[in-house]
């Protein structure tokens, strides 16, 4: 698994696109078995004033309903919620693109069986420092810190 691999690729496409529109920069795919991306979406609290559209549930959102098995990637470690929105879905693999700005759920979803693969890349982490550092009180209202 390589920042190159296609769920990945459109994970970091929302996110870019939810950096744009001045949100919180994280995104997600879904993606089969069979490497067809079945979903796709970006973090949209703020540009909706939402209370739960982290970019996963966001992702799950737009692809629907949908069979069991499919993998998630995604642009960061996934908070609580959305860890178990990938238990409750029985997602495969989750893909992270980078999890120092933020540990959430990922020894969870291991514990659970749950195959985890960390990218580490550079990109995920940029987008994310620089959010953090313009919009700090955005990043902990996301999380749920104060």
């Amino acid at each position: 698994m390589s920042s190159e691999d296609p769920g990945f690729k459109a994970a970091l496409e929302e996110a870019r696109q939810g950096s744009s529109e001045g949100g919180v920069p994280i995104g997600a795919a879904l993606v089969s078995a069979q490497g067809e991306i079945l979903g796709r979406g970006h973090n949209m609290r703020i540009q909706k004033g939402s209370a739960t559209l982290h970019a996963e549930i966001s992702t799950l959102e737009i692809a629907g309903r949908l069979p069991a098995s499919a993998y998630r990637g995604a642009t960061m470690c996934p908070c609580d919620m959305c860890t178990g929105a990938c238990i409750m879905y029985k997602v495969e693999r989750v893909v992270i693109g980078e999890n120092k700005t933020f540990v959430g759920g990922e020894e969870y979803l291991k514990s659970r069986g749950i195959e985890v693969v960390v990218l580490d890349d550079a990109e995920c982490r940029a987008l994310m420092q620089k959010f953090i550092k313009e919009k700090p009180e955005d990043w902990y209202e996301d999380i749920g810190e104060e």
